[in-house]
């Protein structure tokens, strides 16, 4: 499995323009079987969504999951997923955080039993901490050993990204992602359970990912691990 993660900042690039079609795009050359997404949908009212379902049905080969809770949102606290078309989804859901901003994780389970969830963390470093734990302790079921913690961690130091996860989760180390166009921090960030080996991994880096969003999209590959 391919899976990546892009924070699309509502499909606004660092030259100002709001283009969905440039993001689509670069999502469907990364060629991942599932795509975490992150400030999906706008902030204000009912938070439409910054990529039309409409374009995403029609000109790529994935599906959105159904996470969003209206009929204007593509996810949830700006969380989407989309999968593969001819991937089932299983199951969805959602994950309420603890902070000061209001956020939420999404997730998604997979026919294998994989299961992703997709996150965007507060800016305060307690406040990161506290969602992360929360999430890990929701995860101790049949299926955490086969989880992939992806998104936009918010998080500059590996120590402080990885410390609430360890030792149920490793941190996949993709590489800097933000800014876009001079990355200095690895604040996109994957973690995957014990039953899954980490096979490849990296980021989508070129002139049209270095435009589209302020940050770029990472990616890691899994196999199911054997014995």
């Amino acid at each position: 499995m391919r899976l990546a993660s892009y924070n699309i900042r509502k499909a606004r690039g660092l030259d100002r323009k709001r283009s969905p079609e440039r993001i689509l795009e670069i999502i469907s050359k990364m060629g991942a079987d599932v795509v975490v997404l992150q400030e999906a949908d706008l902030r204000l009212g009912d938070r439409p969504t910054a990529l039309p379902r409409e374009m995403i049905e029609g000109e790529t080969d994935y599906h959105v999951a159904p996470l969003a809770q209206n009929d204007v949102s593509l996810g949830w606290h700006g969380n989407a997923v989309l999968v593969k078309k001819g991937v089932e989804i299983v199951d969805v859901g959602h994950i309420d955080l603890p902070g000061l901003e209001p956020r939420g994780a999404v997730s998604v389970l997979l026919p294998d039993n994989t299961r992703v969830v997709g996150v965007h963390l507060g800016l305060l470093r307690p406040n990161r901490k506290r969602q992360l734990e929360t999430i890990r302790s929701l995860l101790e079921d049949e299926h955490a050993a086969r989880t992939v913690i992806a998104g936009d961690f918010n998080e500059w130091s590996t120590v402080h990204a990885h410390r609430p996860l360890a030792p149920h989760f490793q941190l996949v180390p993709p590489g800097n992602s933000f800014p876009a166009n001079y990355p200095v921090a690895a604040l996109d960030r994957i973690a995957h359970g014990p039953d899954l080996d980490l096979t490849g991994f990296g980021i989508e880096d070129g002139p049209e990912s270095r435009a589209a969003s302020d940050h770029l999209p990472i990616w890691a590959e899994f196999a199911p691990r054997q014995g």
